[in-house]
């Protein structure tokens, strides 16, 4: 057991956790915040979880531009978006259905319903049950948390329990395995050591392997509304890792409804 200090600092470090990894599917294109998710990652790195997260902590350190996103973003695009490699689906849906905007994303909307955070879509174009938007909606929540609003710990759990980890071992799986993967490689064997603690600290068991279904999605089956949002989310992606002196056009904010800091 844990006593009331030690699990305030424990709710400190999974904010920073979550948020580490959010940076990462919501990749900040201003210098300013650029230079942000590089000191996330070398703070990271003073406590890593394991030895293999360490290795990954350094690798990832050495690999990154310090100064510039471009690296980073060209390696998302080519892992998320490219024409000619097949592309990681990064929702709860897809993997819950096989589709997008599916019953994740209703169930995430819910969720988010119980607390004061909002996603902001003119500025964040993915869905509710994004893998960026959920480490984001857990930072924050962890954060909220460890100020003593642990109204929140409930949610923090069903968000984990019935969303994140019903699907983040097969994203993680097919991003570390993706041919385009390097910095995402070694970001996935700390997500793997992180996603382990994070089970034991919740007491949450791995889910049982679901039955392999076909998930590529028919031209038919996404709606024209998807289609084009997914156009939309690409090229505002593109053009803000392109032009480090515009403003993030993808960073994640919050409308809320009482002075919480984002």
């Amino acid at each position: 057991m844990h006593n009331e200090e030690q699990t305030k600092e424990i709710n400190k470090a999974r904010a920073l956790y979550y948020n580490f990894f959010a940076n990462f599917f919501v990749i900040p294109s201003e210098p300013a915040k650029y230079s942000r998710l590089v000191e996330l990652v070398k703070i990271i790195k003073q406590n890593p979880l394991d030895a293999s997260s360490n290795d990954a902590l350094k690798k990832i350190l050495k690999k990154l531009d310090s100064t510039s996103n471009k690296t980073l973003m060209q390696e998302y695009d080519d892992i998320f978006h490219s024409p000619v490699t097949k592309n990681v689906a990064q929702s709860a849906s897809y993997y819950d259905e096989g589709y997008e905007s599916g019953k994740k994303r209703v169930e995430m909307i819910n969720l988010i319903a119980k607390t004061k955070i909002r996603r902001n879509e003119k500025d964040f174009y993915d869905y509710e049950d994004s893998i960026g938007f959920i480490f984001s909606f857990l930072s924050e929540l962890c954060e909220l948390v460890a100020q003593g609003q642990e109204e929140y710990k409930e949610t923090i759990e069903l968000v984990f329990i019935q969303i994140l980890n019903e699907f983040v071992d097969e994203f993680a799986k097919n991003l570390y395995e993706h041919e385009s993967a390097d910095i995402y490689r070694d970001l996935m064997v700390i997500l793997h050591s992180y996603i382990a603690f994070e089970r034991l600290f919740l007491g949450v068991s791995k889910p049982n392997k679901k039955e392999e279904y076909d998930k590529r999605e028919k031209i038919e089956d996404i709606s024209e509304e998807e289609k084009q949002r997914r156009a939309l989310n690409k090229e505002l992606k593109k053009q803000g890792a392109k032009q480090e002196d515009e403003p993030c056009s993808l960073d994640v904010h919050y409308d809320v409804e009482t002075d919480i800091e984002v």
